[in-house]
């Protein structure tokens, strides 16, 4: 055995995950340094596998490559598309509804719901189709993602560890016990799997929320200044669903989440709250209060004319809404040369070529035209144009764009084109009929060429650190097999458990293979300890369908970090999680189902 490679794989992969695990350096150089070292060790000094071929490095950036790496990616991709398009909003609103008054049980019951149908669809394609629920839930009650989307993950490699074809996992072990004799059934899983299924839902929804509760992901801030409060305005244009609205109980209910400051008609203004007989009607000027989302809303349903905006300017060009067109928000600095000109008359407009939506302001505005508002230093500016003409105010001293606060406003009119394009991937993929990386690569091309979005919001959603963390664990998983690295540790868990009874040897077997699958995949830890299970079940005279068994529950304890499964490496990125959070979370799930199985396994087998 060639201990040099041996122990120089052993001790980088120790050592990234200790690294990783401290949280003191960005997962991306972790990654690249890693790679270097595994790259260099086996570059410079050839390894000879059993067969004579050295280990090349087409082997070890095999990683760059892999289709799990490349579906990931796209189906970021596609989520960024059904999102940017608001193409969930019926059912979310539907949901928020029913579960208005407690976001946490609308939150838990899709959870619940998407663990049950993980146990009859392959659970990749079940948080395809959660994630983008579960963003637009979490913009709608201003929820943090770090909250979400580690527990969906969860949740769905639990459903799947209750049926055959719950996960790939499942079916590889399932294939290469039977080639050595050993059938089971689609539903022979099912009893014990049920259980610590049952046990980690019982986590996942109770305790794990808990644990991240100690930190928020990097959109809470975001969510969080979304719900401060601009005052602008609306024209009620002829063909507007506001148009004929009559007030009840004093106020306008199409109006809400937005709130009525004033209605101006006629030059009159009229101060709620308004008698049950008042009308609008087109032309009416109506002052609102709302957030950011509120007033992009109005705007995505086409409820204010971008060729007469409210703020009383003339359009440098013509404005469409669609992908390319931009919300953000701007202070007016102190000494600004805007300060103390009217809104309609301050040239922002006109030099920008941007449209000024509402102003927010720390003290009382008087109930005066949006036109006429004289602007102060402080103030900010809810603005929207073509991204371009938003960057282009990057840098200006009199005016100080909010950067992180510029947003697409939804193209709703490309909805019906991006929901068609993710069934087509969920259903050609849970039906076999194309391979899921095939569909989710064609599915990013689709959503980018119909205008569901940019190349530019592709781009974002294209996510470096999941890219470089999956490349670098492939090497160092390749390096570890090829060194017999992975057949060292399945031996020595085999020495361990010697000729001790089925339980010791089970429990044994269950910590070994739960622990090697956070390391390498699921899918190698299983092919690589069902046939080590088997012969351990014959050496002791066990069931050897027990012994299988328990390598495909603890094949699907893939919880301790993101490179276990790859619905980990997919909630990843929307919910901003660390190396860390997941080691912080997953761990814990994994002592518990391990104590769980443990305790009961011998029962349920009868041994």
């Amino acid at each position: 055995m060639d201990y040099f490679h041996l122990v120089s794989t052993l001790v980088i992969i120790v050592g990234t995950i200790i690294v990783y695990a401290s949280d003191r350096f960005p997962i991306e150089a972790v990654s690249l340094a890693s790679l270097s070292l595994i790259l260099v060790v086996f570059g410079t000094f050839p390894y000879q596998m059993s067969g004579g071929d050295a280990l090349s490095v087409t082997s070890l950036l095999s990683g760059f490559s892999s289709p799990a790496l490349v579906t990931v990616l796209s189906l970021l991709i596609v989520g960024k598309g059904l999102f940017a398009t608001d193409a969930l909003e019926g059912l979310t609103n539907r949901i928020g509804r029913f579960y208005g008054g407690n976001p946490a049980l609308s939150i838990a019951v899709l959870l619940v719901v998407a663990g049950v149908t993980s146990a009859f669809l392959n659970n990749t394609p079940v948080v395809v189709i959660f994630i983008p629920v579960l963003t637009s839930l979490a913009a709608r009650f201003s929820l943090s993602p770090f909250k979400i989307f580690m527990p969906l993950s969860f949740i769905t490699i639990l459903g799947g560890m209750t049926t055959m074809v719950g996960s790939s996992t499942n079916m590889i072990a399932a294939g290469m016990a039977g080639e050595q004799g050993v059938e089971i059934g689609f539903f022979d899983i099912t009893g014990m799997g049920v259980i610590l299924a049952a046990v980690g839902y019982l986590y996942v929804l109770l305790i794990l929320p808990r644990i991240l509760s100690g930190k928020d992901g990097e959109q809470a801030e975001s969510f969080r200044s979304s719900g401060t409060q601009f005052l602008g305005e609306i024209v009620i244009l002829p063909d507007s669903r506001l148009a004929g609205d009559y007030a009840r109980s004093g106020f306008f209910p199409k109006l809400s989440p937005l709130s009525l400051h004033a209605l101006i008609r006629n030059g009159r203004t009229l101060l709620p709250p308004y008698d049950d007989d008042v009308e609008l009607s087109p032309g009416d000027r109506l002052q609102l209060t709302g957030t950011r989302k509120a007033f992009m809303d109005m705007v995505a349903k086409g409820e204010v004319d971008l060729s007469a905006p409210p703020d009383g300017s003339v359009p440098v060009q013509e404005q469409k809404v669609g992908p390319h067109y931009h919300l953000a928000e701007a202070v007016i600095a102190p000494g600004s040369l805007f300060e103390g000109r009217s809104i309609r008359y301050s040239g922002i407009q006109q030099r920008f070529g941007i449209t000024i939506f509402g102003v927010r302001r720390k003290s009382r505005m008087a109930r005066t035209p949006l036109s006429q508002l004289r602007l102060e230093a402080g103030d900010t500016l809810l603005i929207g144009g073509s991204e371009d003409d938003i960057m282009a105010m990057r840098g200006n001293h009199d005016i100080l764009l909010l950067e992180h606060s510029a947003e697409s406003v939804p193209p709703r009119d490309k909805a019906l084109i991006a929901s068609v394009i993710f069934a087509a991937i969920v259903i050609l993929s849970a039906t076999g009929i194309s391979p899921i990386a095939v569909n989710s690569v064609t599915g990013a091309l689709l959503m980018i060429a119909f205008g569901c979005l940019t190349f530019q919001q592709a781009a974002r959603a294209f996510d470096r650190q999941i890219f470089l963390l999956v490349g670098a664990s492939i090497a160092m998983s390749t390096a570890l097999e090829a060194t017999g690295g992975a057949q060292l540790i399945a031996q020595g868990i085999v020495h361990l458990a010697g000729s001790n009874s089925a339980p010791v040897a089970m429990a044994l077997l269950f910590v070994g293979v739960a622990a090697l699958t956070n390391m390498l995949s699921n899918n190698a830890a299983a092919a690589l300890f069902i046939p080590i299970a088997l012969d351990m079940a014959r050496q002791i005279g066990a069931p050897p369908e027990a012994f299988a068994a328990t390598v495909i529950y603890a094949a699907n304890c893939s919880f301790a970090t993101p490179i276990a499964y790859q619905t980990n490496l997919m909630v990843m990125g929307p919910g901003h999680y660390s190396f860390s959070d997941f080691l912080r979370a997953g761990t814990p799930l994994i002592i518990l189902i391990t104590v769980v199985f443990s305790l009961l396994a011998p029962w349920y087998y009868g041994l």
